[in-house]
């Protein structure tokens, strides 16, 4: 019985959880128009806009970048609403470098060749980092409202150029988790915890039946009374002879 009750709830939560699907869709306007406040020597240009280079720009040597999302360790991305990432750029060269545009991407987290939506591109001017110093900049971008939540790889490219020369880095790679705009918890994470909570209710269920079942075998064992004749027909074969037997009979015959 326990077996069938939890293959059905297995096969009922498999059956309920989230399937990731993709929408492929234009931005809207209003993620199009969005300001950078932070700097004068930004701008926001359009998800449609060619990216600098072809993608074959390698990295300079001496340059290294990091990232943080401020206030959002867990990565969360809300869906339609502006997410800030934080990009910082460390110059251990020799010369001063041009930074020329940030841009990231959105991929299947088990293949990178599928490729879910382009963010938005975000062109600097007259934004530089001189040797031996570093600098952070700012990257707003947003992922299409209708967009499933769901967990998705996240690749963001910083482009610069040096002595006229253009390189990339890739600030980061790695997964963000994609929610509906309001919500604080993800499909994913009910989903876990109903599964969870499933299967403590099943394991109590086991543990009430295997107790039920103790129960019964304890009530069903004979009591086994334990006479005394026995014991004091021995007690007397032992105690013949004795002063304390033959006051006993004494006493006996006095009582008839």
């Amino acid at each position: 019985m326990g077996i069938r009750v939890f293959s059905f709830l297995v096969a009922l939560l498999l059956l309920a959880s989230p399937v990731i699907q993709i929408v492929r869709c234009q931005s809207e306007a209003d993620v199009d128009a969005i300001e950078v406040v932070e700097r004068d020597d930004l701008g926001i240009v359009g998800d449609d806009t060619q990216v600098f280079g072809d993608g074959t720009l390698s990295a300079a040597s001496g340059i290294d970048t990091t990232c943080v999302f401020p206030k959002n360790a867990a990565k969360l991305v809300s869906a339609g609403e502006v997410t800030e990432i934080l990009v910082g750029m460390h110059n251990e060269g020799e010369l001063t470098l041009n930074v020329i545009a940030m841009h990231g991407s959105l991929h299947l987290p088990y293949d990178h060749n599928m490729l879910v939506q382009n963010l938005t591109m975000q062109e600097f001017f007259n934004a530089s980092v001189p040797f031996a110093a570093q600098a952070t900049f700012p990257y707003n971008f947003a992922v299409s409202k209708f967009l499933q939540p769901g967990l998705f790889d996240l690749v963001g490219t910083i482009v610069y150029e040096i002595d006229q020369q253009r390189y990339q880095s890739v600030f980061y790679n790695g997964t963000i988790e994609v929610v509906e705009a309001g919500n604080f918890l993800s499909i994913e994470s009910v989903f876990l915890v109903t599964l969870g909570a499933a299967l403590i209710g099943l394991f109590g269920l086991w543990a009430y039946g295997e107790l039920q079942r103790f129960s019964k075998k304890t009530k069903s064992v004979p009591k086994v009374e334990v006479g005394t004749r026995a014991t004091d027909a021995d007690m007397d074969e032992w105690l013949q002879g004795t002063a304390y037997a033959q006051s006993l009979s004494n006493k006996s015959k006095k009582k008839k």
